[in-house]
C-alpha cells in the first residue's frame, strides 16, 4: 500500500474512535451487549458462518477440476481473504485472493483476478436487487418494487447473452481503469449457463442469509422499520467500493449504515451507536471464523 494512504487509513481510524467518544461515549454505545443474550449472538456468528460457506461453494464450484477434495483448503482460503479483507485497511485483503489461489491451488493470478472481479460483480447485482427491493417497497409499494427489483435481476443473465459484444465493444477503452476491470470481469463468465446458474445461485444464497442475519442482527441495537434496517446493512456492506477506508473499515462502515438510516428520521446518536455494534458483530465473526484456520488442510496431503 502506498505510505501515504496508509496514513489517511490511520488517520481516518483515529478520528473515528475520538469522534465516537465525542458524540456519545463509547461506554454507551457498547452498553447494549450486557443486556444481549449470548445465546442469540452465538446462533447470528452460526448463520454468519453459513455464509461463510455458501460463499466457498461458489469458489470450489468454479473451480472444480482443480480443487475437487479439496474443499477444506478452499474454506481455507476463503477464511483467510474474508479475515484480510475486513481487517487490513483500504481493502488490500483483496490482493491475498490471487496470492492464496497461486500458493495453494497453482492457479495463477490472470486466471484467478478476473474470477475474483466477476464474484464481485455478481455481488454487487445482488446487492443492487435486495436495495431496490428495500426502498422500492417504501416509496412505492410492495408489488411495484417486486417488479422493479426483478426487472434489474434479469439484467445479468442478459449481460452474459450479450458479453461478446459488450467486450468488443469495451476492448478499445482497455487502457481505463474501469472498462479495464469490467472486461476482466466479462472475460471470466462461466462457459456454460448451468455453470452460470450455479455461481449466481451460491451468490443468491449468499446474500440471502447475510443481509438477514446482519438485519436481525441491527434490529437487536436499533427500533426502525425494515427497509430502513435492510438499505443500513447494504449501505454498510457497500462502503467497500469506496476508494478510501479506515482500518477494518472503521468510521467509512459506520458512515454508510447511517447515512441510510437518517432519512428514515432515525437519530443520529441511535444511528450511530447502531453502526458501531454492527460493525463490531462482522469484526467479531471475522475473527472467530478466522480462528478456525490453523484447524483447516492447507496441502492435498492433508485432505
Amino acid at each position: 500500500m502506498h505510505p501515504v494512504k496508509l496514513v489517511i487509513s490511520f488517520a481516518i481510524f483515529g478520528t473515528f474512535l475520538v469522534f465516537v467518544e465525542l458524540a456519545h461515549g463509547w461506554s454507551r454505545v457498547l452498553s447494549p451487549w450486557v443486556e444481549l443474550s449470548w445465546g442469540l449472538v452465538i446462533v447470528a456468528i452460526l448463520l454468519t458462518g453459513l455464509t461463510y460457506g455458501l460463499r466457498t461453494l461458489r469458489l470450489y464450484d468454479y473451480y472444480r477440476p482443480v480443487m475437487r477434495g479439496r474443499f477444506g483448503a478452499c474454506l481455507r482460503l476463503t477464511l483467510i481473504h474474508n479475515l484480510l479483507n475486513n481487517l487490513l485497511p483500504m481493502r488490500t485483503g483483496e490482493l491475498s485472493f490471487p496470492l492464496l489461489m497461486a500458493r495453494d491451488f497453482q492457479v495463477p493470478p490472470l486466471n484467478s483476478v478476473p474470477v475474483l472481479l466477476w464474484f464481485r460483480l455478481m455481488d454487487l447485482h445482488t446487492l443492487g436487487f435486495f436495495a431496490l427491493l428495500a426502498l422500492g417497497s417504501h416509496v412505492l409499494g410492495p408489488v411495484p418494487a417486486l417488479m422493479l427489483s426483478l426487472m434489474w435481476l434479469a439484467t445479468l443473465p442478459l449481460i452474459r447473452r450479450v458479453a461478446p459484444f459488450l467486450m468488443t465493444r469495451i476492448e478499445p477503452w482497455e487502457d481505463h481503469y474501469l472498462a479495464s476491470r469490467v472486461l476482466r470481469a466479462l472475460e471470466a463468465l462461466p462457459e456454460s449457463p448451468r455453470a452460470f446458474w450455479r455461481a449466481w445461485g451460491w451468490t443468491m444464497g449468499n446474500w440471502v442469509v447475510k443481509l438477514a442475519v446482519f438485519v436481525w442482527v441491527l434490529s437487536l441495537f436499533l427500533e426502525a422499520s425494515a427497509p430502513a434496517l435492510w438499505l443500513a446493512v447494504i449501505a454498510g456492506d457497500l462502503t467497500s467500493v469506496l476508494p478510501v477506508h479506515g482500518v477494518g473499515g472503521a468510521g467509512t462502515y459506520e458512515a454508510g449504515v447511517m447515512a441510510a438510516l437518517l432519512p428514515f428520521d432515525v437519530s443520529a446518536q441511535d444511528a450511530l451507536a447502531a453502526a458501531v455494534n454492527l460493525h463490531l458483530f462482522l469484526l467479531g465473526s471475522t475473527l472467530v471464523a478466522g480462528a478456525l484456520v490453523p484447524w483447516l488442510p492447507a496441502t492435498r496431503g492433508e485432505t
